[in-house]
């Protein structure tokens, strides 16, 4: 008997739960009595319109803004670091080691190409100097009495060519001693301005020694450097601008010289310009900042944003008769607006400028505003 009253209770709760959710609580969409079958093609017919042709402005084109390609002269500045570099610079040492007798250097004041900036010690040189002349003297007078011996017979040749070596060797002697004194007096090279000195007279120098340095600023040389693909953009003559720190205004530069080659680490090609410092605004080795503008032939553009960028190409899309054309293009000089346009396009083409993620190949397009000149407001495409 009690077996009995337990299936019999287990039945009873199956049946209540069958009968709760069936009846009390139905499943979304449907509903009591059978009804379920109507309510979800209702609901599949709802699913429809939301989703169909409908969706997308009644199943006409999609509307998207246009511009016309047209051909322009582009420009871009290229902005790279530089640095100002003296017209002319030596540093001045010593060829000799010797005393300083004479110091004729003032600290940051301009000198003249060939005025004596340091006097060495000399003494001894001007000693054996007037040796050998006097030697020479001897020997040229010995010369002469020997060619009329010579002359006469009263010699042989072979001894008269043993005195006129003699003559040739002692002025060889005194031409190395004048050579020996010109290095005791160090002239400016150049004209310039002179550093601050390392030495005091008194001194005693070697060639390691460096006095002091001499630096051309009237004029001063602008090194830097650009990538290689803008290099067909520069040529000697190209003026540039440059700013330093502490300079509102910036200053320009005419490139006088480029390196032949491409430093091979970088790839960068290395430039040189020419500065005009005659008031002395600038001092050698400061940094500069450089704006290089390149500006290239007339050439088709169009707006940044109707490029798509892919994984080896760039495309636009090209609306022709009511379609979207989907082209490859070959892109080149970018500005803050505009790209310009190497292959592909043709001018005069309407490319799409919005809605560009909604359209396909051969999808009809319809377009609603034009801009004609980038920068400039769109205006209504005529009917």
């Amino acid at each position: 008997m009690k077996r009995w009253i337990a299936i019999g209770l287990v039945v009873l709760v199956l049946g209540g739960i069958i009968v709760y959710n069936k009846v009390l609580h139905p499943a979304p969409g449907s509903s009591p009595g059978g009804s379920g079958g109507g309510g979800g093609k209702g609901g599949s017919e709802g699913k429809g319109g939301a989703g169909g042709k409908g969706g997308q402005g009644g199943g006409g084109p999609a509307s998207v803004n246009g511009f016309v390609v047209i051909s322009q002269r582009l420009k871009e500045d290229v902005v790279s670091s530089g640095s100002l570099l003296p017209n002319e610079q030596v540093d001045i040492y010593p060829e000799i080691s010797a005393r300083i007798i004479q110091l004729n250097i003032r600290e940051g004041q301009p000198v003249a190409k060939g005025d004596l900036l340091v006097k060495l010690f000399d003494a001894d040189l001007r000693a054996q100097l007037q040796k050998l002349q006097a030697q020479a003297d001897n020997a040229r007078r010995t010369e002469e009495r020997n060619k009329q011996l010579l002359e006469r017979g009263g010699i042989s040749q072979q001894e008269y060519d043993i005195v006129t070596t003699n003559l040739r060797s002692s002025l060889a002697d005194i031409d190395l001693v004048k050579a020996n004194l010109q290095r005791t007096e160090i002239r400016a090279p150049f004209s310039g301005i002179i550093g601050l000195r390392n030495v005091s007279a008194g001194a005693l120098v070697s060639p390691n020694t460096l006095i002091v340095r001499l630096q051309q600023v009237s004029s001063l040389k602008l090194d830097f450097s650009i990538p290689e693909k803008y290099g067909q953009y520069v040529h000697p003559g190209s003026q540039i601008l440059f700013s330093v720190d502490g300079s509102v205004q910036p200053s320009q530069a005419v490139v006088y010289a480029i390196e032949p080659g491409v430093e091979e680490q970088t790839r960068n090609l290395r430039i040189r310009a020419r500065v005009n410092n005659a008031s002395i605004r600038f001092r050698p080795g400061t940094f500069a900042r450089v704006t290089l503008t390149v500006q290239n032939e007339q050439s088709l553009v169009v707006p940044t944003q109707a490029v798509i960028p892919q994984t080896r190409t760039n495309q636009v899309i090209v609306v022709k008769n009511g379609k979207a054309v989907f082209k490859d293009v070959k892109t080149g000089l970018r500005t803050a607006g505009t790209i310009q346009i190497l292959s592909g396009l043709q001018r005069g083409d309407t490319v799409a400028t919005t809605g560009l993620l909604f359209l396909k190949p051969d999808s009809p397009v319809k377009v609603g505003k034009v801009i004609t000149i980038p920068g400039t407001s769109p205006k209504i495409a005529a009917n």
